[in-house]
């Protein structure tokens, strides 16, 4: 007999990565039912794409002033005929959706919603890295968590780029809000133009607001490669396969980078902790600093010397 689950992963980009263990878990333990993703709009071409979803809901995070947005929502959840849900967001927000149900009895539920089937008990489980959470979470409802996912059904042609030789990819972004996260832009200059030097090609990637750091960044290198704003999260993962390293703040893409085993350098300061919320992979190096300005050009070059001799 077919069932229908729904996993709730809303964001941000680099958990939706470090959640991909976990869908891949969630896809081998419920192999003969229909597993539908509920998201953010902005993952939602992307997830379609992986081999673990049938069928992608974009989730429209109604406020609570927004009565007809909450009245579809609960429509949608209430009419599915869903057998389980996993809600790998366990947010305030994914929590309320298991009211939705009421007075109706909820189907089968993993997360933290008070009196739910499967509710995550443990209580160091805001102490546990993101990706540690999600497996104890899933065990708890008979879930093993599998190896790392596998990214061999991504599409590894990158010739739309043409981008002709070795390249690294940079990450100088991040959240806006978080500015303690950011390695600065000179360096990340400095560092671009030692890699020419070496005749690897600097490719920079971000969002359009970043365009300009990316301009700054490769402004005196004739070679380097501005990709900020027009990367799908898709291309991401075909031009990190092919990257020779990709270095970057702690942020999404890096996710990506590390979790495909790429050589991966993600630069932390003491703004946020890689013991909760590091990149994992075989070839992930970190480098911590308190203050991130502090981290010396030099220091990743070495990293980045090691990599090109192997």
């Amino acid at each position: 007999m077919s069932y229908k689950i729904l996993v709730i992963k809303l964001g941000a980009f680099g958990d939706f990565v470090q959640a991909m263990g976990a869908f891949s878990a969630i896809r081998k333990y419920h192999y003969d039912s229909e597993l539908v993703l509920m998201t953010s709009s902005y993952l939602a071409e992307f997830a379609a794409c992986t081999p673990w979803f049938d069928e992608v809901w974009v989730d429209e995070k109604p406020k609570l002033y927004n009565i007809g947005g909450i009245f579809r929502l609960r429509n949608r959840l209430k009419k599915a005929n869903l057998t389980r849900i996993y809600d790998l967001q366990t947010s305030y927000r994914s929590s309320l959706y298991y009211k939705s149900f009421w007075p109706a009895q909820a189907p089968e539920w993993s997360g933290i919603s008070p009196g739910c089937s499967h509710f995550h008990s443990n209580p160091e489980r805001n102490s546990l890295h993101t990706v540690d959470r999600l497996e104890d979470q899933l065990l708890e409802a008979g879930v093993m968590l599998p190896s790392p996912p596998d990214f061999s059904w991504v599409n590894k042609d990158i010739s739309k780029f043409k981008i002709s030789g070795s390249y690294a990819i940079l990450v100088p972004g991040g959240a806006k809000h978080r500015p303690g996260k950011r390695w600065s832009k000179e360096h990340y200059r400095s560092l671009a133009e030692k890699l020419n030097n070496k005749g690897i090609i600097p490719v920079v990637i971000g969002t359009e607001l970043e365009r300009g750091l990316g301009e700054f960044i490769l402004e005196k290198i004739d070679s380097g490669i501005n990709m900020a704003g027009i990367t799908s999260i898709y291309d991401l993962c075909a031009l990190g396969a092919n990257a020779l390293i990709t270095i970057g703040n702690d942020t999404g893409p890096m996710h990506l980078f590390g979790a495909q085993n790429t050589p991966a350098v993600v630069l932390f300061s003491n703004a946020s902790d890689p013991k909760l919320c590091g990149q994992r992979g075989q070839n992930v190096t970190i480098l911590q600093r308190e203050n991130l300005q502090d981290l010396d050009v030099d220091v990743v070059m070495n990293i980045v010397s090691q990599v090109n001799h192997t």
